[in-house]
């Protein structure tokens, strides 16, 4: 394909770029963004928990508590992510929190079980896009030699928010200060969000995006403005001149063309994995309470114990920043699939406390290596034109079975028994290994145009 000089100068301009504060700002920002993804996704298991021994609800009712947040993010990861690609990642940040905050708020004041449910589900919405749109833009901001490692630590930042949700909720559970403590947990997760929404006002459209869009003198002044920015922070009299890459052409993409040529295989791919991958992380995160609670544990011994489970999701996205640009994460992901099966089974069969606990450690520490790795790898393997709408759709089929699993787990649970779970779930991350080693290509340390062609 024939290089042209505006393409070639735009993508190879952000890629000369050294790093200054501008990257890790964004870094942070993202962060503390999926922060409240990650809190929300926690807290849906915990309200599970909580409210189904509070109102001593059914099998169907607590499935329910967990799902509709699931099943909202599901429609939001479609509309908002294919939305981003006509409008803007910038734009679609400033929504989706804001539509997150308002029902997240309406949750803590819902009069019963039911507007719970309807509530979670219109929060999620909003939260939906989140990951896949965090992914997007980090990928299109970052230079390639760093993609990998500052998008582990912008999940890092994020991932504070499951042991804080654990230990927020082992503090406000028996809360009565005007309201219940778990409506303050809601509360707490909307007042926050709006926070996040107005540091995010000050983000930096993606040039890339821009010139994708035609609009090339937008294009150039976020690449200039970018420049004289590293240029006046790092003292240099100039930057080096841009290496000529391979790039795509200026075209609108459509949703078909990311099912032919090189991109059906990786659609294909992304499909199958998103859609089984749930299990591994947000499987064990959402349902966790509910299994200890089904070993026999109180549901205060409950939240005591997921607390420090939880630490291995900060843990485990630490540990990932030194290892995803040393590793090809293809097979990052799935050595650490494999893992999540063992460490499941373990935790499925165990019975004393020690046990319990260190085998759910060591689970979600695997399972954020593997988060962090598959996130990053999700953003690579497409053009930036069909960029957010391909990693967005395929993202939502994690929420659409995120929702169904709950309806599944819990009956399955009730009739059969943690072990059964698990061994489900070990099964399904076999396919996931599968899918990625046989359909994946290899990304790390290749610039986005490159693994694009």
């Amino acid at each position: 394909m024939a290089v042209t000089s505006a393409q070639a100068t735009i993508a190879a301009r952000m890629e000369r770029v050294p790093l200054f504060s501008l990257h890790r700002k964004l870094v942070f920002v993202m962060g503390i963004g999926t922060f409240f993804d990650l809190f929300d996704v926690a807290l849906g298991g915990l309200l599970g928990a909580i409210l189904a021994n509070l109102y001593h609800l059914n099998t169907f009712w607590t499935a329910a508590i967990i799902a509709s947040g699931f099943f909202g993010m599901f429609v939001g990861a479609i509309a908002l992510s294919v939305v981003s690609d006509y409008f803007g990642r910038r734009t679609l940040y400033l929504i989706d929190l804001l539509i997150y905050s308002l029902f997240s708020l309406a949750t803590a004041f819902a009069p019963d079980v039911t507007w719970v449910i309807v509530f979670r589900f219109l929060a999620g919405i909003g939260l939906g896009a989140t990951p896949a749109l965090t992914d997007v833009y980090l990928s299109e901001m970052l230079p390639s030699r760093v993609r990998g490692r500052y998008t582990a630590w912008a999940y890092t930042f994020g991932l504070l928010g499951v042991p804080i949700a654990g230990l927020l909720s082992k503090v406000l559970v028996s809360t009565t200060f005007l309201m219940a403590g778990w409506r303050w947990l809601l509360v707490a997760g909307a007042l926050g969000a709006l926070f996040v929404w107005w540091m995010r006002r000050g983000l930096p459209e993606s040039p890339r995006w821009f010139e994708i869009r035609q609009k090339t003198a937008d294009a150039e002044t976020a690449v200039l403005a970018i420049e004289q920015a590293a240029i006046r922070e790092l003292h240099l009299t100039a930057l080096p001149e841009p290496a000529q890459v391979v790039v795509e052409p200026p075209k609108r993409a459509t949703l078909a063309e990311s099912f032919r040529g090189i991109y059906a295989k990786r659609t294909i791919m992304l499909l199958i994995f998103q859609f089984f991958q749930t299990v591994g992380f947000y499987g064990f995160g959402s349902l966790a309470p509910i299994i200890l609670t089904a070993k026999g544990f109180s549901v205060v011994n409950t939240l005591a114990y997921t607390a420090p489970i939880a630490l291995g999701y900060p843990l485990g996205s630490w540990l990932s920043v030194p290892i995803v640009e040393r590793m090809e994460r293809k097979w990052l992901i799935i050595g650490t699939a494999l893992l999540m099966a063992l460490f499941g089974l373990i935790f499925g069969f165990a019975t004393s406390v020690l046990v319990i606990i260190a085998s759910g450690f060591l689970l979600t520490v695997a399972s954020q290596v593997f988060s962090n790795s598959y996130h990053i790898y999700q953003a690579e393997i497409f053009p930036t034109r069909m960029r957010g709408t391909a990693v967005g759709i395929a993202y939502s089929l994690s929420r659409l079975s995120g929702g169904i699993l709950p309806f599944v787990a819990l009956p399955l649970l009730q009739t059969s028994g943690p072990v059964a779970v698990f061994t489900a779930c070990a099964i399904i991350l076999g396919i996931v290994s599968l899918d990625v080693g046989l359909l994946g290509p290899r990304t790390t340390g290749r610039t986005l145009e490159e693994v694009a062609h």
